[in-house]
């Protein structure tokens, strides 16, 4: 299995180093110069996520026609980050150096200096049911990924500016997110500075960098409000161990990676905090994940209750999420199942990721952050666990 996952990565990796680590993206929709030109309909909200939508959804790619150009997307850049640096750790090459060096310089000039701390959003407006996101709009899921991948490289290199960029970004999330309290102080933090939406991956996330900045710092300010955030989401966990998306009427989905990246963010909260009072959701938690989200030939669920779309975003995450709670030799038999599934069915003869499988028809349009990116990162991290294993 080693040998198909090394196979497969250096695949991905040379179509990727080809497109210069640039690419379109499911939500990149509103970047079409031909939609810009038509003012009464840009300027609709509805028209807005229409044409999202049928940018996302359609097999057919409309972007090059409409003027959709390829760029970099700050949070694909950290999530190669991440990727690069597990490669450094199982063989530290040049290379992979290089790689770190390139992409950690990228991101703090990408990054948004226009809030109290470093910060990242996307290369393209986004109209949401929610809420509209101006281009590079910081929001704080971008912003936890990158900062971690900063402090990837940091753990590597020693550079003191990667330490400080992710510290600043903690700085982002006290003091530019808003806040949504419950009757225990507890909070959850928005998405953006721009919205009050409660979306437990997204405070979670927040929590996430919060404890691991903690746990190089030492400040006490830092853990006592991931943790509250914490205890906000945990007490919106289901009985049955699942979450919702989050709170609002039309987020009451329960999904695959959505659901790894809340267990994900509990655990490193512990594991940084030495608290560990959570430890009960969590497991529950990872529980109903396992029993779920997976099918007995190794396809990767998106919703807990179907199947499609079967969406690369999720086996990535699976891995992630398993070598993340030290739970990857104990769950290797479904890792390597899942994985064997994704790349002989999802990974293109020319080395990139499909994005979508439907029940009548597929979008193998290849997105860089959202599948290529994701399954970097999932296959550095295969290699990582599967070579060095768990401490």
């Amino acid at each position: 299995m080693r040998d198909m996952v090394l196979q497969s990565l250096t695949k991905l990796e040379g179509w990727c180093e080809h497109e210069e680590f640039k690419g379109w993206d499911p939500y990149d929709g509103l970047n079409s110069g031909l939609f810009k030109s038509i003012p009464f309909v840009s300027k609709n909200r509805f028209s807005k996520l229409l044409w999202i939508q049928l940018f996302k959804r359609s097999p057919l790619n409309f972007r090059i026609i409409s003027g959709v150009k390829k760029d970099y997307n700050a949070k694909g850049l950290g999530l190669f980050l991440t990727g690069y640096c597990n490669l450094y750790k199982t063989k530290p090459e040049d290379r992979y150096l290089q790689k770190i060096n390139f992409f950690s310089n990228k991101l703090i000039e990408l990054q948004n200096i226009n809030f109290h701390g470093a910060c990242w959003g996307y290369n393209f407006d986004w109209q949401a049911r929610a809420f509209f996101q101006p281009k590079n709009t910081p929001t704080v899921v971008a912003s936890v990924f990158i900062a971690s991948a900063l402090l990837d490289a940091y753990e590597i290199t020693g550079e003191k500016k990667l330490l400080n960029t992710a510290r600043s970004s903690c700085e982002f999330i006290l003091q530019d997110l808003n806040r949504t309290y419950d009757n225990s102080g507890n909070f959850c933090f928005s998405y953006s500075p721009l919205d009050k939406s409660v979306v437990f991956n997204a405070s979670l996330l927040g929590s996430r960098l919060l404890a691991r900045v903690y746990s190089f710092t030492k400040e006490e300010i830092l853990i006592k409000e991931a943790k509250k955030s914490v205890s906000f989401c945990c007490a919106h966990q289901q009985k049955n161990g699942s979450w919702s998306y989050g709170i609002l009427p039309f987020h009451q989905w329960v999904d695959n990676f959505h659901t790894g990246y809340n267990l994900e963010c509990i655990y490193e909260y512990m594991k940084h905090s030495n608290d560990f009072s959570f430890k009960n959701q969590l497991d529950k938690g990872l529980g109903y994940y396992l029993q779920t989200f997976f099918t007995t030939n190794g396809i990767s669920k998106y919703y807990n209750d179907s199947v499609y779309p079967i969406d690369v975003h999720s086996p990535a995450q699976f891995i992630i999420t398993m070598e993340k709670l030290g739970k990857f030799p104990e769950q290797k038999t479904l890792i390597d199942l899942v994985l064997k599934w994704t790349i002989e069915n999802m990974q293109s003869n020319k080395g990139y990721f499909y994005y979508q499988f439907n029940k009548y028809f597929s979008s193998k349009i290849p997105y860089m952050r959202w599948a290529q990116a994701w399954m970097f990162y999932a296959l550095s991290t295969y290699i990582k666990a599967d070579i060095h294993g768990q401490n």
